[in-house]
């Protein structure tokens, strides 16, 4: 009986999957589901147990708010986008100040600070490789090396980085005024509806520009292409 050769393969080994890119759809939820985890739901909370209980039990909500949120995607496997951990770092610090001190109008005048200090931040980043919106972008849209070094890509974060700055600027004046000309009561609520809107404002501009140069990098699919997806699922 004769023993028959077998020749090793010689192909090559097959490269991995390309991961695929999420359609506009998924990326407007996961944008719409970290501003709502971030900044709706703690504002809505803030006001509700301020008229209810008071400015130190609405104080305390709100931060046990951003806590167990970031707690619960720990327990469930998954990373707290940094919007959220931004914005748990700056209750926190607003509550730690305003207890340290016994005053309330100091944790409202802090935003004002803050949101200086953000934008600063934000204009400071410009100057470097990866500006603080290159830096976040992962959070609703894989990134990697070389999508980060496309030309439109790298353009588009620094527009980016300049319009968040600028909407921080923007958000504390807005905060100093209302704090100097209105009544607590007045102040919480409207802050609370006008901070959220600016910010749904500023994500929609943002969504918008983005899904422009994505097209244009092919990043999403085309209208044509989601067409003839849909046709063969039908046929």
């Amino acid at each position: 009986m004769s023993a028959t050769a077998v020749a090793p393969s010689t192909s090559p080994p097959a490269a991995p999957p390309a991961c695929p890119h999420p359609s506009l759809g998924a990326v407007v939820r996961r944008v719409s589901l970290s501003l709502l985890v971030a900044c709706a739901v703690p504002a809505t909370l803030f006001y509700t147990c301020f008229r209810l209980d008071g400015v130190w039990t609405a104080i305390v909500v709100a931060l046990g708010w951003s806590y167990g949120a970031i707690a619960w995607r720990a327990i469930t496997g998954r990373r707290p986008s940094g919007l959220l951990l931004l914005t748990a770092l700056l209750l926190t610090a607003r509550t730690v100040i305003a207890l340290a001190a016994g005053s309330t109008f100091l944790y409202f005048l802090q935003p004002i600070i803050s949101d200086a200090v953000v934008a600063t931040a934000f204009l400071a980043s410009l100057a470097t490789a990866r500006p603080m919106v290159a830096r976040l972008a992962g959070d609703f849209y894989p990134m990697d090396d070389e999508l980060h070094l496309r030309p439109r890509i790298r353009r588009l974060f620094s527009t980016l980085t300049v319009l968040w700055a600028a909407l921080c600027l923007t958000k504390a004046a807005l905060t100093l005024w209302l704090l100097e000309s209105t009544s607590l009561q007045t102040f919480v609520l409207v802050k609370s509806i006008s901070a959220l809107s600016i910010n749904m404002l500023a994500a929609g501009a943002t969504i918008g520009l983005a899904v422009l140069v994505a097209r244009k990098e092919g990043l999403l699919p085309t209208d044509r292409v989601e067409l003839g997806q849909v046709g063969l699922v039908e046929a």
